[in-house]
């Protein structure tokens, strides 16, 4: 019986990539038909090199890939056969708590991460207890208004406004507006004590 890790196809490693160059140029050659006379007038390589590179006795460079790209009307992957380093986009998937939906940003599941929260209006309806937890948070404020209770102060955002706080301070994050309140935020392990960049609101709501 074979296992997972056996049927599972290894990446090719650079020395494997390096040696398939030379069998590629001479398929794409032999393919558009051309000769190794009428390639080295095209590019000004060489024909002795550029057999040498085919046969793999000449390790290819960048200064030779890219006039061969270039005469062969490819783009250079083609040649070096680079393997597909995957689609980097992240696919958003909403995610509904109570009043607020959160979109994560990003794909890993540790480290630093970066969300999208959109807040209802009048979200202190809602639980307002202070909470206490491992990390540190970030809040830019999009649009809207956020309000911040951290301690025993209170701070409102608007539109541009930054919070940078530790989370083991008591801390409730809320929108009291009448608009829905959009948010960035950044959550991670425990970073510098509370550092807000706004001015705190005259007293609690």
């Amino acid at each position: 019986m074979t296992s997972d890790r056996e049927a599972r196809p290894t990446e090719p490693t650079t020395a494997d990539v390096v040696d398939a160059v030379g069998p590629r140029l001479r398929a794409l050659r032999t393919r558009q038909d051309v000769t190794l006379a009428a390639l080295a007038e095209r590019t000004g390589i060489s024909v002795s090199t550029l057999s040498r590179l085919e046969s793999g006795q000449r390790k290819p460079t960048l200064e030779l890939l890219l006039p061969l790209a270039r005469a062969y009307q490819v783009p250079l992957d083609d040649l070096v056969g680079a393997p597909p380093t995957g689609d980097p986009r992240v696919h958003l998937k909403p995610e509904r708590h109570g009043r607020r939906v959160v979109i994560p940003l990003t794909k890993r599941s540790g480290g630093v991460r970066s969300f999208k929260q959109l807040i209802e209006p009048n979200d202190h309806g809602s639980d307002t207890t202070l909470k206490t937890h491992e990390g540190y948070e970030w809040l830019y404020v999009l649009s809207g208004r956020l309000r911040l209770v951290l301690g025993d102060e209170v701070f409102d955002l608007g539109p541009g406004e930054v919070a940078e706080f530790d989370t083991h301070t008591p801390h409730w994050v809320g929108n009291v507006s009448t608009q829905v309140t959009e948010v960035l935020c950044l959550y991670g392990p425990q970073g510098e004590r509370a550092h807000v960049r706004s001015k705190p609101a005259p007293r609690p709501y």
